[in-house]
């Protein structure tokens, strides 16, 4: 059941954070919704501007109504990742969209909240939820690509005054976590101080932490040894998701980690069945790989076995 984004940040906020993933085609839908019924956890599907474009928005939504009827035990949130203005207006006016985010971060601070306010008013008069982003977080994602020296931390008082001023109704902070595979080359981490600190100007507003991967070390090293060379790729540990989410951080983005169990499983299994041409076979194999890890980041969330009470609140 596809509900309101804001409804279930109603519920986790202080206490889990919920998993934001980043779907592209059939298979990591099926896997996505295995995943979380297998670990009774409620879930956000992301879709980027990327994913939009891949096949076409209007295959994405069929598999994901499809999906939302062969699991009617799931409940899930439909969002918007990294949109620009004019792709907010079309998930706007869509009507399947739960929230959309509308990622005007490096442009100039007034002009982020002229943009953002925007994208607000149309959002809220249909209903919709709205995610903005403050600050900047180095790496690559989709067609976003920001140098580490150019990234820089959400300053706690220009984010009262950014959700004060645009009416947004959640906020993606630069708390230290980066874009893409290749991560923390610099030695960074999550800012727990500054999460602390922007919690303290935003009590009870639901924070977002994107660049949000673990990156697992063995899936790197399974991908370099069946060929791939993803050098010293590192990402978030992934045992820093529940402390962050305590603070007010409801919403987690994964999708690199995705990316990788999707390449370690096609990249094994050509290597070990050279003569094998069926896309069926891996893409099975990927299905329950995936499922098995988004059960095991939901537990890490915290969002595991949140469901029943989720259903208690008859959405």
């Amino acid at each position: 059941m596809i509900v309101a984004t804001k409804q279930l940040f109603a519920h986790a906020y202080g206490k889990y954070a919920i998993g934001a993933y980043n779907i592209n085609n059939l298979e990591q839908i099926m896997g996505l919704f295995q995943g979380c019924i297998n670990s009774k956890a409620p879930f956000i599907i992301q879709i980027s501007k990327g994913a939009r474009a891949y096949t076409d928005k209007r295959m994405l939504e069929a598999m994901i109504r499809t999906a939302d009827e062969m699991f009617p035990e799931a409940i899930f949130a439909v969002h918007l990742d990294h949109g620009d203005e004019k792709t907010c207006y079309e998930c706007i006016e869509s009507g399947f969209y739960s929230s959309v985010m509308i990622d005007a971060s490096h442009d100039p601070f007034d002009e982020n909240i002229a943009i953002t306010r925007r994208v607000v008013e149309a959002a809220h008069a249909k209903g919709i939820s709205v995610e903005a982003e403050l600050g900047m977080l180095g790496g690559v994602e989709e067609d976003i690509a920001v140098d580490e020296k150019n990234a820089n931390l959400t300053d706690p008082f220009e984010a009262r005054e950014f959700v004060e001023r645009t009416g947004c109704d959640s906020l993606a902070c630069a708390i230290g976590t980066s874009h893409g595979a290749y991560k923390f080359s610099g030695g960074q981490g999550i800012h727990f101080d500054r999460v602390e600190a922007i919690q303290t100007q935003l009590p009870g507003f639901p924070l977002v932490m994107h660049g949000s991967s673990s990156v697992p070390q063995d899936e790197v090293a399974r991908i370099n040894a069946a060929g791939g060379e993803l050098g010293d790729a590192k990402g978030v540990d992934a045992t820093q998701y529940l402390p962050a989410a305590k603070l007010g951080v409801c919403k987690v983005n994964i999708d690199t980690d995705g990316r990788l169990v999707w390449t370690r499983v096609h990249r094994e299994f050509f290597r070990d069945k050279p003569k094998e041409f069926d896309l069926r076979p891996p893409g099975k194999i990927f299905m329950a790989e995936y499922a098995k890890f988004i059960a095991s980041r939901n537990e890490l969330l915290g969002s595991a076995g949140q469901l029943d009470s989720v259903y208690a609140l008859k959405l």
